[in-house]
């Protein structure tokens, strides 16, 4: 197999709050992908004395471990035990009940000689293609079916739509939200390559109308994770003072592509 990892920040002077991991097990049969998106927080307090980094930190090098680690636990049931496991690195000293306590969008992805395994918690994205060239999207679309009016403030997103019914789940300190992922099983044999990728990346099509999913995941396989990055970076830059297209609250982004061929 092959696998390709690209992470950079919005800022080089600022910490990327992304992170990715690839795990491939002593055994070789198989192996796991973790793509987090930090959320970062509005201005004013989080209740936590660590940083958005931290804790995408912690929670990814807890996600890539168990989905190695233990191959029989669904990716959800992974998810809520890594939730657990951060929480409790920091209960004692941090408000985890805060609504803007640090937390990140999720993408897991594992797969064995049988099957492929999949999980999807907030907007980041999971593009399969199958043997025959289709290219499948998984996605968690709650996010964006919200009405743009009940997302005009980061108060209002806190108070009303964030890890609420109704709105939309990302994973902070609460294990229960993992149930709330968009998960599934594919056959292995139903999958040729996978691409994961933060919603820095996704822009590609989300924002700038570069192409379609299918598009995105050929540009990735015959370019290279770096050169779609590359390209979202010249395409944020030329619109950096217009920002005509719509959603875009910053004009660059943490992206994140991981490119993985079965």
């Amino acid at each position: 197999m092959r696998t390709e990892l690209v992470s950079e920040p919005a800022d080089p002077a600022r910490p990327n709050e992304d992170f990715a991991g690839v795990g491939l097990p002593a055994c070789g049969q198989g192996g796991s992908l973790v793509v987090l998106d930090g959320v970062t927080p509005p201005r004013g307090g989080t209740g936590c004395l660590h940083s958005v980094h931290w804790y995408t930190a912690r929670l990814g090098g807890a996600l890539t471990e168990l989905t190695v680690s233990l191959p029989d636990v669904p990716l959800s049931d992974a998810l809520a035990r890594a939730i657990t496991r951060t929480a409790e690195s920091h209960a004692e000293t941090c408000e985890l009940s805060h609504p803007r306590t640090p937390q990140a969008t999720v993408v897991l992805a594992r797969w064995s000689p049988a099957t492929v395994e999949y999980l999807v918690l907030a907007d980041s994205a999971l593009l399969v293609e199958s043997p025959d060239g289709t290219v499948t999207p998984y996605l968690d679309d709650r996010l964006s079916r919200l009405p743009r009016a009940s997302l005009a403030t980061d108060a209002l997103v806190d108070a009303t739509v964030r890890n609420k019914e109704g709105g939309f789940f990302t994973a902070a300190a609460d294990p229960s939200v993992a149930a709330r992922a968009v998960t599934g099983v594919l056959p292995r044999s139903e999958v040729r390559a996978l691409a994961a990728l933060t919603d820095g990346a996704t822009r590609w099509t989300e924002k700038f109308r570069e192409g379609d999913w299918t598009d995105l995941f050929t540009f990735v396989r015959k370019k290279g994770a770096q050169a779609l990055i590359d390209r979202v970076r010249t395409l944020e830059a030329a619109d950096r003072e217009e920002r005509t297209h719509l959603g875009r609250s910053k004009t660059h982004d943490d992206a994140t592509a991981v490119y993985a061929e079965l």
